[in-house]
């Protein structure tokens, strides 16, 4: 299988970073009937780790001088954020500040051995949360079955109003004019029928219905739209932001860019994992992306099941 870079294809997907985070954007096309859909997921880093190893001075100073426990703010090599707050928690365990220390220097070789040893709980320390959208609603039926280091906020069909609906087109749909032409005719389909429905349901709403009926404004609205929602197919858009730890992260990655992963679910965690070992390779360095026979990618690692 062919290899490539994570920077090589961050830049083949028109990736942009500005001030340290990282996203990858997608366009929105239209049906000819106007109904608005996308055909690969977009991902924006919204936060990572901040560390603080200066706050560190005041705790080290208070050893024997013959420790040398204050050089340890004194490294002159930077890490990236999480990678810097992994190696202190890690560090901490053995008191391990003085000069006989893993350096800066050499974090990548501390943290192979940790991976090798999976000593996974130090990474989980570092957290990495992005807003994702153009994945569909079955996409996120299998990411939201990662809990174990995981946080989910995600759209709600029940109380977003449907005119901002937009829908996800497989892969599959993508190379094929007939699955393509199919996909377009249904998702204007799904649209006009929720249309009609909504506008129905408003009415009878609006004639006393007993069963769409309530005091509060926003709850008349979710009496249309959660019976709605009903007509919406898994091609759906649901986006969300999703938190998680980097032992979190390098788990999923594995589990769900593995050849034999569903290929949607796929596409995205590829896109999550570039954009990681953007911003913190000593943590996600350790991964190499291969091509697959059918042009999308996987993604391995030496140190699996950290």
């Amino acid at each position: 299988m062919a290899q490539r870079s994570a920077e090589e294809l961050f830049h083949e997907l028109q990736g942009e970073s500005h001030a340290g985070f990282v996203a990858i954007h997608v366009p929105v096309q239209h049906s000819p009937a106007g109904v608005p859909y996308l055909t690969a997921p977009g991902v924006v880093l919204l936060a990572r780790p901040q560390t603080n190893v200066q706050g560190l001075a005041t705790f080290l100073a208070g050893f024997d001088p013959s420790y040398h426990f204050d050089e340890y703010v004194a490294d002159p090599t930077a890490l990236p954020d999480g990678a810097q707050l992994c190696k202190v928690a890690g560090q901490t365990c053995y008191l391990s500040f003085g000069p006989r220390r893993t350096a800066n220097a050499q974090a990548r070789r501390y943290f192979d051995n940790l991976k090798a040893s999976r000593h996974g709980s130090v990474l989980e320390h570092a957290t990495f949360s992005f807003f994702v959208y153009g994945i569909s609603r079955s996409l996120t039926h299998e990411l939201i079955r990662h809990r174990a280091g995981f946080s989910y906020s995600q759209t709600s069909q029940r109380f977003v109003d449907g005119r901002t609906l937009r829908f996800v087109e497989r892969p599959e749909y993508r190379q094929d004019e007939h699955l393509h032409r199919l996909f377009l005719q249904r998702i204007e389909r799904a649209a006009a029928e929720y249309a009609e429905l909504s506008e129905y349901l408003l009415a009878r709403q609006q004639a006393g219905d007993p069963l769409l009926s309530a005091e509060a404004r926003t709850d008349l609205r979710k009496r249309v739209q959660q019976c709605s929602r009903s007509l919406l197919p898994n091609e759906t858009e649901a986006p969300l932001v999703v938190t998680a730890n980097a032992r979190a992260w390098r788990h999923v990655i594995e589990e769900r860019t593995a050849p034999h992963a569903e290929i949607e679910i796929r596409e995205l965690l590829v896109r999550i994992f570039v954009c990681l070992a953007l911003v913190d390779p000593v943590l996600f360095g350790d991964y190499t992306l291969e091509r697959l026979p059918d042009g999308t990618y996987s993604v391995r690692t030496p140190y699996e099941k950290v």
